[in-house]
């Protein structure tokens, strides 16, 4: 047999065996529902993720990103979720690897403090070293650079790599409750009950079910780097090129070598324990990045799951369309939640071209019954809290 017709017969083969698992790329497309005035918003909630690897040349997300907070600053709330320094976290600043990260740092920082809008990064994998045994030195030499930086305006939560959950209100809007679900996945020294309120497992759960339970008419949108449920390689699906070297998702879906993955033995506990954290009062939102793509799920354990890991131009991931997916698509953007006066909540699907330009692929109401009473135009004013005393502060 001719060499080339065998590689060919190879790559069909493997391409038949990823179609069941590659499955739709794109779910959702072109969906767009009610346009909407500026003075009716109360808050632009924007989630962002995997950002941490911009162009030293201008990223055209984050060149996309400072459009869209530009416009209203006052009224915006922007959510890093995640991975913020490729590929270990920040490094020792007295090394190269040190001062590239804080480059990095600072592109992400720079549309915030550009335009004087709020914001919070949460923890990613990378950002802990990739769980090295550093990983906790670089996680908190990072939370302290972000949070001398922001001077009040931004920070990363939760702080001293403890686990949260960290509150912050926006107003009566929104609360967002900031996880890091990174330090249940990591491997190496970590702190717990000696260092952090709470620091058990178990504690952790509680304060969550409390930081839901006590949210008020507000709409609850719990953050964290790792999603629960995932159409993305973590979740165990793959492009085709993978299968001509099987034993690799072979091994990842069957939870070997797969701590960052939904299919990992660590992984599946930890997200079974924030779905028992959900049962009562469930989030409108968890909202996670990870995967380097766009994912809109309406399943359980929230009401609507979002992955929006498109934070870096061209750093894209496969996809397949599950269950419960609304919106799925190799791409790179954000997504925005727009709370508007009269209590509805709009979910838009961005997507940035190569020129920073940002469009709205999708969108859609979210089901969440309006609020008893509207807040009032203007300024929506932000306070952070940990659940309990000292939470990880």
């Amino acid at each position: 047999m001719d060499w080339r017709r065998g590689v060919a017969l190879l790559a069909c083969g493997a391409a038949l065996l990823a179609s069941a698992a590659c499955g739709k790329p794109v779910l959702g497309v072109g969906r767009v529902v009610g346009a909407f005035s500026a003075d009716s918003v109360a808050l632009n909630l924007v989630l962002i993720g995997d950002a941490g690897l911009p162009d030293p040349d201008g990223e055209p997300v984050l060149r996309a990103l400072q459009r869209e907070i530009a416009a209203a600053p006052e009224k915006s709330f922007v959510v890093f979720l995640g991975d913020n320094v490729y590929p270990v976290g920040l490094a020792d600043t007295l090394t190269e690897p040190g001062r590239e990260g804080l480059r990095i740092l600072r592109a992400q920082m720079q549309p915030l403090r550009d335009t004087r809008t709020r914001g919070v990064f949460v923890p990613g994998n990378h950002d802990w070293a990739q769980g090295a045994p550093e990983g906790w030195a670089h996680i908190v030499r990072q939370e302290r650079f972000i949070n001398t930086e922001g001077a009040g305006l931004f920070g990363m939560e939760p702080r001293d790599g403890c686990p949260g959950p960290v509150v912050i209100d926006l107003g009566q809007v929104a609360r967002v409750i900031v996880i890091d679900s990174h330090w249940w996945l990591h491997p190496s020294t970590k702190p717990g009950r000696d260092r952090c309120n709470p620091g058990t497992e178990d504690a952790v759960v509680d304060s969550i079910r409390i930081a839901l339970a006590t949210a008020g008419e507000r709409r609850t949108i719990v953050v964290a780097h790792h999603p629960i449920v995932s159409g993305g390689q973590h979740g165990g699906y793959f492009d085709w090129p993978t299968y001509l070297f099987p034993f690799h998702p072979w091994a990842r879906t069957a939870g070997l070598f797969a701590r960052q993955d939904v299919t990992g033995r660590e992984y599946r506990h930890m997200a079974a324990s924030l779905a028992r954290a959900f049962v009562v009062d469930t989030p409108t939102v968890y909202a996670a990045g990870h995967e380097h793509n766009l994912q809109v799920f309406r399943r359980d354990p929230a009401r609507y799951m979002l992955v929006s890991g498109g934070g870096i131009y061209g750093h894209t991931t496969t996809t397949r369309a599950i269950t419960g997916i609304r919106y799925i698509r190799q791409a790179s953007g954000y997504q925005r939640i727009t709370f508007m006066q009269d209590g509805r909540a709009r979910l838009s699907v961005m997507v940035v071209d190569a020129q920073g330009n940002a469009t709205e692929d999708f969108s859609i109401m979210l089901d969440v019954p309006p609020m008893s009473s509207a807040p009032p135009p203007g300024t929506v004013p932000t306070t952070t809290t940990p659940t309990t005393p000292g939470g990880g502060r």
